[in-house]
C-alpha cells in the first residue's frame, strides 16, 4: 500500500519530552513539521521549558503530564492530541527507568517500578497509539543496545527493554491492514545528562572507545533515526529494533 502524502499538519506525541533523548526527538520531529504534545512525567517546568524553545524556533506544541503506566493519564494525553490538533500520526515512547545493580544486589521494589514504568508503561502506550494513530502513521518504542551488550548490572532494565522488543514485533504484525509501523529503536552509550551523572571520565572515556566510529551517540544521533522512521521515507521499514549504537557488536 503507498502511503498518501499528508497536506494537513502531522501530529506527534513524544512521551519523557522533558530532558534527553526524548527533548531532542520532540525538538526535531518540530522542526520536520509535527505540531508536538510534550509527555512528561513529573518535571513540569522542564517540559515546559521543551515547549518554549520548540515555539521559539517557529514549531507548534503543548506540554501534557502522565505516569505512562497508568492507562487514564495515558488515555487523557491521547485524548488532548486528537482535540488540540485534530489526530496523531505518530507516537515516540522515550519515558524510561533505569538504576544499575548487580542480580543479586537489586532491591525489588526497584525492579518492581523499573517494569511498571519501562514494560507495562509501553504496553499502556503502545495500547493507545494501536487504537488511535491514522494510517501513514508510526509508532517508537526505545529499547537498549545492552539487549545484545549484555553488561553487567543492566539486569533489570535490559530485561525489562527486551520486552519491549518482543512487543514491538508482534505488535506491528497485529497492525495488520492498517497502514501503521511499529518500530523500536536501540541506542548504545548516549551522552545525555542521565547517562554521564556519577561516571568518571576514565569510564566515560572506556565507553567511547567501544564504537568504530570511536565517539558516544548523541540525543541527536538518536532524534535523527526517529526521524526517519516517522517520515514517509522510512515507512518500509516495520517491525524492527534499529541498534543506533555506532557499530558496538
Amino acid at each position: 500500500m503507498t502511503t498518501p502524502h499528508r497536506t494537513e499538519q502531522r501530529v506527534a506525541i513524544v512521551t519523557g519530552a522533558s530532558r534527553g533523548i526524548g527533548r531532542q526527538v520532540a525538538q526535531q520531529l518540530a522542526a520536520d513539521g509535527f505540531a508536538v504534545v510534550v509527555g512528561y512525567a513529573g518535571n513540569k517546568d522542564a517540559a515546559e521549558q521543551t515547549v518554549h524553545t520548540i515555539e521559539a524556533a517557529g514549531g507548534t506544541a503543548v506540554a501534557a503530564r502522565a505516569d505512562v503506566a497508568d492507562e487514564t493519564e495515558v488515555a487523557a494525553v491521547f485524548d488532548l492530541a486528537e482535540a488540540t490538533y485534530g489526530g496523531i500520526d505518530a507516537v515516540v515512547h522515550a519515558a524510561g527507568r533505569m538504576a544499575l545493580s548487580p542480580v543479586t544486589e537489586l532491591d525489588l521494589d526497584e525492579l518492581d517500578a523499573q517494569y511498571r514504568t519501562n514494560v507495562r508503561g509501553a504496553f499502556v502506550v503502545d495500547q493507545q497509539a494501536a487504537r488511535r494513530l491514522r494510517p501513514g502513521g508510526a509508532l517508537v518504542n526505545f529499547s537498549t543496545s545492552v539487549v545484545g551488550l549484555l553488561f553487567p548490572g543492566y539486569g533489570a532494565y535490559a530485561s525489562g527493554k527486551a520486552a519491549v522488543e518482543t512487543l514491538t514485533r508482534i505488535l506491528a504484525r497485529e497492525l495488520r491492514g492498517r497502514d501503521v509501523t511499529v518500530n523500536a529503536v536501540a541506542p548504545g552509550p548516549t551522552a545525555t545528562d542521565l547517562f554521564l551523572d556519577g561516571k568518571d571520565e576514565e569510564t566515560i572515556a572506556r565507553l567511547a572507545a567501544q564504537p568504530p566510529l570511536e565517539r558516544l551517540g548523541t540525543p541527536q544521533d538518536i532524534a535523527s533515526v526517529v526521524s526517519f522512521l516517522v517520515s514517509p521515507a522510512g515507512h518500509w521499514v516495520n517491525g524492527q529494533v534499529l541498534r543506533a549504537n555506532g557499530g558496538i557488536v
